[in-house]
């Protein structure tokens, strides 16, 4: 469950944030996952709940975008959005890819007063 890591730390980045902003409250946080990062939304929330409990981040709306993959075929040059997990080019069916989307991870904005 690396969620639990993950939610730690970006919720000390919410607090650091809130406080050199000079906010009273975190009225929302928006934050982007890339599918690659394999996070369970529900578990990520949860956890980041209970690590912003008792603080101006407390009531926080949190919306979780997640990124799909997007991979680029080093053999033909095709670019496309891997679906079901398949790895290989939909137009030469080459494994030789490079991922150009899907493994990010961060925070998106934070809104507050």
């Amino acid at each position: 469950m690396h969620e639990i890591g993950i939610a730690e730390d970006l919720s000390l980045i919410v607090l650091d944030t809130a406080k050199k902003e000079n906010l009273s409250k975190v009225t929302k946080v928006n934050i982007s996952f890339g599918q690659l990062v394999q996070i369970v939304p529900d578990i990520f929330e949860f956890v980041f709940r209970e690590t912003v409990r008792n603080s101006v981040a407390q009531d926080a709306e949190i919306d979780i975008e997640i990124i799909p993959v997007k991979v680029k075929c080093k053999n033909c040059g095709n670019d496309f959005q891997v679906t079901d997990y398949l790895f290989a080019c939909n137009v030469c069916y080459s494994t030789d890819i490079k991922i150009i989307q899907g493994k990010e991870l961060f925070i998106t904005s934070i809104e507050g007063e």
